[in-house]
């Protein structure tokens, strides 16, 4: 029986859905699914979920809850990880500190001051997961859906023997809008994506083989509604020519020309009508909005009888690659990996996302070579920070950590260098309690 376990199981509808895809694989369908988290309530509702799932479709799966994390990892084959480092109460202030200093954030989960402090806090429970899957589950796989993806990917899969990639929506999601908006059927496009995560870019996109980019470029030039879908995504597409994978409010953070001012942040991150134009701090209030209503909303869902189509597969990477591992179908997919010359102008050995092949012997990563150098700029500068910032965390050393942020395109763009120790000063000094391995707490 594939054991699967998921860590940080209270991410309810996440759980519920993936676990749904995977017992539609019929290699699968008997696996022990093992849910653990550190919230007991919220654990109660994901294990009640997945067993009225398994009881509708009949299926021979097994179902258990735990709040022991060894007892969660013991003989597990595979492990998926959706873990928070902290209540919004506590990252809250990673969004909040910054925008004193002027530095607007909308996500602030991957990079920049934000980013790269919720790395700091999330890498300890990270690492000791790691740790405790060496020792009771060292043939097992690590699927990593926790951000910031890059940073975390890249400290584990270099401080570990355990199979690790980190698993993102952007890149299929991405792929299926550009469909949309040349009206062509998904399953006729193919494409070659590679860069960092949230920085990928499409090097290829076709439809029945024939390059799809002057068609995308014409959708977005005369039609309005798709403009304004991604306005920051589709002004840097105009200005470089290759289509990233992440929405626009997150694209907006990773750069320098779109919230440095409060009229840039007008015109191209309030008007968009996509999922998440750019609003400031638009997560932090989802979050904060969810942890007052969830509780009502997860009892409805229970309560409400499952029908037919509620078990039908959808399109997550995970299912996928955990029936490839345990001997269905090889599959392809856009994970994080080691930079083994993947990607031949991103620093060696630094976490990058591009096409990888999953069978049952594992993960075998393509290569890509370069990125264009007009995307390769940005895209070097991001994963040079990431790196200096997995340094910095390894080493416990703050200063590496103050100099990663000085490099940040929008920090810089907003401060000087003696405000962004500042910044960086006070950061540290909010997450003292998270950072007891530095060496010290000031730069």
């Amino acid at each position: 029986m594939t054991k699967i376990s998921f860590i940080g199981a209270g991410s309810l509808e996440f759980t519920q859905g993936l676990v749904r895809d995977i017992l539609t694989f019929p290699v699968l369908e008997g696996a022990e699914i093992c849910l653990m988290d550190i919230n007991a309530e919220r654990l109660d509702f994901a294990y009640r979920a997945v067993r009225k799932l398994i009881e509708f479709g009949q299926y021979p799966a097994r179902v258990v809850a735990t709040l022991d994390l060894k007892e969660a990892l013991k003989e597990a084959d595979v492990v998926l990880t959706t873990i928070l480092a902290g209540s919004t109460e506590v990252w809250r202030h990673d969004i909040e500190i910054p925008k004193k200093y002027g530095v607007d954030i909308n996500v602030g989960d991957t990079r920049g001051p934000s980013g790269i402090f919720r790395f700091l806090r999330t890498l300890p429970p990270m690492m000791e997961i790691v740790r405790q899957m060496e020792k009771l589950c060292p043939k097992a796989v690590l699927l990593n859906y926790t951000n910031p993806m890059a940073m975390l990917c890249g400290a584990i899969q270099r401080q570990s023997f355990i199979p690790t990639t980190g698993l993102c929506h952007s890149v299929q999601g991405t792929a299926a809008m550009l469909a949309d908006w040349i009206d062509a059927p998904i399953e006729e496009i193919d494409y070659t994506c590679a860069g960092i995560n949230h920085m990928a870019w499409y090097l290829e996109y076709k439809w029945n083989g024939e390059d799809a980019y002057p068609l995308i470029h014409k959708a977005i030039t005369t039609r309005k509604i798709v403009y304004k879908q991604e306005i920051v995504r589709n002004e840097v597409f105009l200005a470089l020519g290759k289509y990233p994978t992440e929405s626009s409010g997150h694209n907006s953070e990773y750069n320098w020309w779109f919230r440095k001012r409060p009229d840039l942040i007008e015109k191209y991150c309030l008007p968009g009508t996509g999922w998440n134009p750019g609003e400031y701090a638009y997560i932090l209030k989802e979050y904060q909005h969810t942890e007052a209503t969830w509780k009502d909303e997860v009892e409805e869902k229970l309560t409400k009888p499952l029908r037919k189509s509620d078990l039908e597969r959808e399109h997550e990477y995970a299912s996928y690659i955990i029936n490839a591992l345990m001997g269905g179908e090889m599959y392809k997919f856009n994970g994080n990996v080691p930079n083994t010359n993947l990607v031949t102008n991103l620093p060696p050995g630094a976490c990058v996302e591009v096409p990888v092949l999953v069978d049952r012997a594992g993960f075998h990563a393509l290569h890509v070579g370069a990125l264009p150098p007009e995307v390769a700029l940005m895209t070097q500068l991001s994963s040079s920070i990431e790196e200096l910032a997995i340094e910095g965390a390894i080493a416990g050393d703050p200063m590496m950590i103050y100099r990663a942020i000085c490099h940040d395109p929008l920090s810089a763009a907003v401060l000087s260098l003696a405000e962004i120790r500042e910044m960086v000063n006070e950061m540290f000094a909010q997450n003292r309690s998270y950072l007891s391995y530095f060496k010290g707490l000031e730069v």
